[in-house]
């Protein structure tokens, strides 16, 4: 599977927390997850805002990996928060069968349809997004939200 991610733009000698749970493949638990970013974000010192936006993006991350990454019912996926001064980095990770990630196609908002949001729901509250995908091995999301004005 893919390696686990170090603090992005990491400054020499700064202090980087991680945090990580592990979440069974079940639409009820996406809240307790809301609750822990809350939490987190919080401690941080992001505003109300801010906290509501990454909630909204984690929410939609979870929903993606618990319907499109992982098959089996019984399988956990990961959620890891990485935390600084300055930003939170949080990776969503399945072990599902994978997709073609460079192929998302922006959605016609002239014309919506059900689903097909949650990629642009999280890019569009998130300061960056990059997804990572390989056919049969998973994919991780990794979403970066920074401390102060929104970028």
């Amino acid at each position: 599977m893919m390696e686990n991610t170090k603090c992005i733009e990491k400054v020499e000698k700064k202090v980087c927390d991680h945090f990580s749970i592990s979440v069974p493949n079940k639409p009820e638990y996406v809240n307790v997850v809301r609750l822990t970013t809350s939490a987190i974000a919080s401690r941080m010192g992001f505003n109300i805002e801010q906290i509501e936006d990454i909630k909204v993006a984690i929410a939609e991350a979870c929903t993606n990996a618990i319907k499109h990454g992982l098959c089996n019912h019984n399988q956990n996926f990961d959620i890891n928060f990485f935390i600084d001064d300055e930003k939170i980095i949080i990776d969503v990770i399945d072990k599902g069968t994978g997709f073609a990630s460079n192929e998302i196609e922006k959605p016609d908002l002239t014309s919506p349809k059900e689903g097909g949001l949650g990629i642009f729901i999280i890019q569009s509250l998130m300061d960056k997004v990059e997804i990572v995908s390989e056919i049969g091995k998973g994919t991780r999301l990794q979403m970066i939200k920074y401390l102060g004005d929104d970028i």
